[in-house]
Parts: C-alpha cells; sequence; structure tokens
C-alpha cells in the first residue's frame, strides 16, 4: 500500500472524478456534475479525498463537515483494484480529518440495494441505523 497516494482533490481532478464515479460510483445523484462538484471544491477544499496509485485514480471518499456532523459520500474504488485497502485507507484518512476538525460521528449515505457497500462500510466499523429515514426535496431556483 506504500504507492498509494491520498489528495485533495484540486479544481483540475473535477472532470477526471466525474468520470470516474461514471464506472465506480453505484448510483447517481442530482449533485452528480461539474457544477455541483466545482461548489465543493470551492467551498471545502479537503473534503474530497482521491486515492491514487501510479498517478491513476482508483478511489474517492467526500469527506464533508459543516462544523456539527460528519457525512461521507461517493466512497468509490474502481472495480479492477477493490479488495486491496483501497476503501480502508480513503475511510482512515476521512476519519483523521474529522478528529482534526473536530467532529465526534461520522455518517454514511449508503444505498440499501448495495450489498458490497455495506459490507465494505460493516467493515470499516460503522452501522446501520434503522431507527432513522432519510428525507429529501429536489431543489429548484
Amino acid at each position: 500500500m506504500s504507492d498509494l497516494r491520498i489528495r485533495p482533490a484540486g479544481p483540475e481532478d473535477l472532470d477526471t472524478v466525474l468520470a470516474f464515479w461514471g464506472t465506480a460510483a453505484e448510483g447517481t445523484s442530482i449533485s452528480d456534475d461539474r457544477d455541483g462538484v466545482e461548489r465543493l471544491v470551492a467551498r471545502d477544499p479537503e473534503a474530497l479525498l482521491l486515492a491514487e496509485r501510479g498517478g491513476e485514480l482508483v478511489g474517492t471518499v467526500i469527506a464533508g463537515f459543516d462544523g456539527w456532523r460528519c457525512h461521507l459520500y461517493r466512497l468509490a474504488v474502481h472495480p479492477d483494484h477493490r479488495r486491496r485497502g483501497i476503501g480502508s485507507a480513503l475511510l482512515t484518512a476521512a476519519d483523521e480529518r474529522f478528529v482534526r476538525l473536530g467532529g465526534r460521528r461520522g455518517d454514511a449515505m449508503v444505498l440499501v440495494r448495495n450489498e458490497r457497500a455495506q459490507h465494505a462500510w460493516r467493515a470499516a466499523g460503522y452501522e446501520p441505523q434503522e431507527q432513522w429515514r432519510r428525507w429529501v426535496k429536489p431543489l429548484t431556483g
């Protein structure tokens, strides 16, 4: 794993990240466009973490902190690089970021149908909270 590099994404990475999510991420989001990811990186330049091996993007996670809660999104590892500790390394980097910022608990958005992801989150020490339900409302300008 010593050749794995984890770093924050910059504006120059965004097109690569969006293409990567098309291959490696499960499902899509209303925010999966250049404008949405640009706003994320502009607002919090260390939130979008990239894992690279040999200069190639192999994983991502968004580790967002709003000053109160720690939120994890878009944990994705390229299918050809799974089961090699990349997701664990990304989550360790996210946890370390949250601790530095004063966070006390991380939460993750995980699709109910994505059993592979549920296994990975459990292995990382996360557990579902069945008493909660996500409520969403698309916003229009």
